[in-house]
């Protein structure tokens, strides 16, 4: 393989990295391996549209002041996701700040930022963020064009289900599926009209590949789209007075808390509070499909009053494997079952196409014989 064909094939590695990680950052609402900045509050170490590695919270580990975070604003520019650097932290949370902004934060009434409330931390080698230009631009545009067609979709079928994150995931597995049974149709067209013996065209794998990595998007934003961390807003007052999630000091209020599932597979969810005064019954449960289960939200206040937040996690995964397995990987840690369900998944997607095209190739011309095409449907018989 010569050097030129080698660093082709790192360029196309570097594409597939890139688009998957701007549809999965779109499914899932937060950035995935790749970040980017909408104003200039990080400058000059971020730049406006600039992107950065973005490494989730779950894998870089316990932050730590000069770090580089990513988190879900409650006040800042109305709320929603924030990239700016831990300059204190608190024994109420980290106190945050653009490193182009003359005061933190916290001085403009964001609250202190909870460790639930930070999704990633930007890669910082040597401690510089590591920046590549361009990369704003480019999501905006995937964002838009996905908006379009979901919108369209959604007008033309006459349903809400194809709009929003979980829309993305139908629209994905839907093209995937369509898109492969789609080319073994015209593959098994045109094996009945043209012959050759020179293996050119795509690779089946390659093609295969990218449907199974659709099957995992899917997969993954199922799984993790509606679940993640949750803020409860409390009042800490003298007396039990009316008011939302108002609690005397010292006690506590249980609330509804249910969990429902849209989708057609059933799930099992676990919660974990993450900070003190919350709890929930039961922590794990299984949701079957199109259908909901109602627990309890335990909120206590503490002694003193004030205003204060309670968090917790909440993790979903598809019940394709028995809920004792799952229960044994989420215990280790809680992305593990995520993993193991993609593997599974993508794998079966991916020895299934390959089993049923039985080549190396998807050719432009193929040799004489039966096509793919007519293969399947013997298969299938």
């Amino acid at each position: 393989m010569g050097l030129r064909r080698v660093g082709t094939l790192l360029g196309e590695a570097a594409l597939v990295v890139f688009l998957v990680s701007m549809v999965l950052g779109q499914v899932l609402g937060q950035p995935v391996l790749l970040g980017f900045v909408t104003s200039g509050s990080m400058e000059p170490t971020i730049e406006t549209g600039e992107g950065f590695v973005a490494i989730p919270a779950e894998i870089a580990g316990p932050v730590e002041e000069g770090d580089v975070v990513v988190f879900r604003a409650e006040e800042i520019q109305g709320g929603g996701l924030t990239t700016h650097r831990v300059v204190e932290e608190t024994e109420r949370g980290y106190v945050t700040r653009g490193d182009a902004n003359p005061f933190t934060d916290q001085d403009g009434g964001e609250p202190p930022v909870s460790e639930a409330q930070v999704v990633a931390v930007a890669w910082q080698p040597g401690g510089a963020v590591v920046t590549i230009p361009g990369v704003g631009a480019a999501v905006t545009a995937s964002q838009d064009a996905f908006g379009s067609v979901q919108r369209q979709l959604a007008g033309l079928f006459g349903t809400r289900s194809l709009l929003g994150t979980q829309g993305v995931a139908y629209l994905l597995l839907s093209l995937s599926v369509a898109g492969y049974l789609l080319d073994l149709y015209l593959d098994g067209e045109r094996g009945r009209t043209r012959e050759t013996e020179r293996d050119t065209g795509v690779s089946l794998h390659l093609v295969v590949v990218v449907f199974s990595a659709a099957i995992v998007l899917s997969a993954t934003a199922a799984m993790t789209v509606p679940a993640g961390p949750q803020t409860f807003d409390i009042v800490s007052a003298e007396t039990d007075s009316p008011g939302p999630r108002v609690i005397e000091q010292g006690t506590n209020d249980s609330v509804p808390y249910t969990t429902a599932n849209g989708g057609f597979v059933p799930v099992v969810r676990y919660v974990e509070p993450v900070s003190d005064g919350v709890d929930v019954e039961p922590r794990e449960v299984v949701v079957g499909p199109r259908s909901s289960v109602n627990g309890t939200l335990t909120l206590s206040a503490p002694p003193e009053t004030g205003y204060y937040q309670h968090h917790v996690v909440e993790h979903r995964y598809l019940l394709v494997l028995p809920q004792s397995t799952i229960r044994s990987l989420y215990l280790i840690h809680p992305w593990l079952p995520v993993v193991v369900i993609d593997a599974l998944l993508g794998g079966s997607f991916y020895a299934v196409g390959v089993a049923v095209g039985n080549s190396g190739r998807v050719r432009t011309r193929t040799r004489d014989g039966p096509s793919r095409f007519d293969r399947l449907r013997t298969w299938l018989r």
